[in-house]
């Protein structure tokens, strides 16, 4: 029944969700700074009765302890499972009730939440925020129950062709770094982590000096100043996290495969990116959508599908971190055919860097990406993260208004050169999970393959 209700509520808040538009022309971004000093960036929009809130805490599972890697997600997923006075069911419930949607989660370098209320139970929803960031329970039942769903879910991941090529991938990628473990953790790392370390982990993470803020929808800056005090103010000021040190993406390249007996193969590959705050950041982006970001339209994607049906999907993006950059891509394909599928991705990266863009796909580049950009602010949920990354990665409070300007601004000329400077197929490596005909490992998994 508590599924049913969960799933009930869940489609019942993505309709409001997908209600709640903000036209993007529109959109003005106030910082708003409580009287104690907290700061959040805030979108007021009244013609909904609901708002939407993005936080996210700076440093997430890549400063996971060495030996408890998994403790970001794992008190995530504990989080709304029982704070003050509520257990577990009660405070469960008392989200159902009210129409609330409250979710955490842990990336790489920043651990997130997610919160939508209508406005009318907007008070008693972040009441329950602030519960579950200031007085998590941690009890018994849910901590084995979370366990022993994160260690089925590990147990999956473990003979899931995607999650091993990508954490084959990330440790490639990332040798001896934290980014090269797993979010999820492993088994034996699960294991490790007690109540303690969950406790210890809100104490020295969920901090003040590291929270951002971002809220969408019917609220305005004198209604959330006060509030934000009330539902962040118990956080400690400071707090210990483990620093990641700035690494370079492994361009070592070659081939690793991962041997499966299923009829297709999983294809992933990636070479050193781009920083986010690098100058020729948004040339890159407009020149990876010509190669593989542009779905239907990317040379990846015509040449790999349309003219050879080699694959049903392949694409590539850019994946800049907080403390390195990659481009990312994959496809999957009959094993008969990996080979040839390989060697049309390594063709296509190649003539990429050599010649560039031409003039025609640059401009269908740059008006798809200037005019699909609103469609990321169509939802009070959608604009709430939008500040938060804007936030995240210091791109200021007028970045919504001048973002636009840095797609137009991008010339033949130096989408040329940044393609030529970017794209390296010889520093692409690759991580083949299947039985493909032909390909020939040229580098050992660093992971154990069982």
């Amino acid at each position: 029944m508590r599924v049913l209700r969960l799933l009930s509520l869940q489609a019942a808040l993505l309709l409001l969700v997908a209600a709640a538009t903000l036209p993007a022309q529109a959109v003005e971004v106030e910082r708003v700074v409580s009287p104690g000093g907290i700061e959040a960036w805030l979108v007021e929009d009244d013609s909904n009765p609901m708002l939407s809130l993005e936080l996210a805490f700076r440093g997430g599972a890549a400063a996971d302890p060495e030996g408890q890697e998994g403790l970001s997600r794992f008190a995530a997923y504990l989080l709304d499972e029982g704070a003050g006075e509520y257990d577990s069911e009660a405070f469960q419930q008392v989200l159902a009730d009210l129409s609330v949607r409250l979710s955490f989660d842990s990336g790489r370098d920043a651990f997130r939440a997610s919160l939508a209320t209508l406005t009318r139970n907007r008070d008693e929803a972040f009441r329950l925020l602030r519960l579950a960031l200031s007085e998590p329970r941690f009890d018994p039942e849910p901590v084995s129950r979370l366990r022993a769903q994160l260690a089925t879910r590990l147990a999956r991941q473990a003979e899931d062709p995607d999650s091993i090529a990508s954490r084959q991938l990330w440790a490639a990628i990332f040798p001896d770094h934290p980014y090269g473990r797993p979010v999820d953790g492993t088994l034996e790392s699960l294991a490790r982590i007690e109540v303690a370390d969950l406790q210890r982990f809100v104490a020295e993470r969920l901090t003040l000096d590291r929270l951002v803020i971002g809220v969408a929808g019917d609220i305005d800056a004198a209604t959330l100043g006060p509030l934000l005090d009330r539902t962040f103010g118990a956080l400690p000021a400071e707090g210990r996290v483990a620093p990641v040190e700035e690494v370079e993406a492994s361009g070592q390249g070659g081939i690793i495969v991962v041997e499966r007996d299923q009829p297709q193969s999983t294809v992933v590959f990636a070479q050193p990116g781009i920083a986010r705050d690098d100058p020729d950041y948004y040339a890159a982006y407009a020149v990876n959508y010509v190669l593989g970001g542009g779905g239907f339209a990317s040379r990846l994607y015509e040449q790999v599908r349309e003219e050879r049906g080699l694959a049903y999907s392949v694409s590539a993006y850019l994946a800049p971190l907080d403390r390195s950059a990659m481009i990312l891509g994959g496809l999957g394909t009959q094993n008969a055919r990996v080979t040839e599928s390989l060697e049309v991705v390594e063709r296509e990266w190649r003539r990429m860097a050599e010649s560039g863009p031409t003039a025609e796909e640059l401009e269908d580049a740059k008006t798809y990406l200037t005019g699909s950009f609103p469609l990321r602010l169509s939802s009070t949920g959608g604009i709430a993260a939008m500040l938060v990354g804007m936030q995240l990665e210091e791109l200021g409070i007028d970045y919504l208004d001048r973002r636009n300007d840095y797609i137009e601004a991008i010339t033949l000329e130096e989408a040329r050169r940044v393609a030529d400077e970017l794209y390296d197929a010889g520093a692409l490596t690759t991580v083949v999970v299947g039985r493909p005909a032909g390909v020939e490992a040229t580098r050992p998994a660093p992971l154990p393959e069982g």
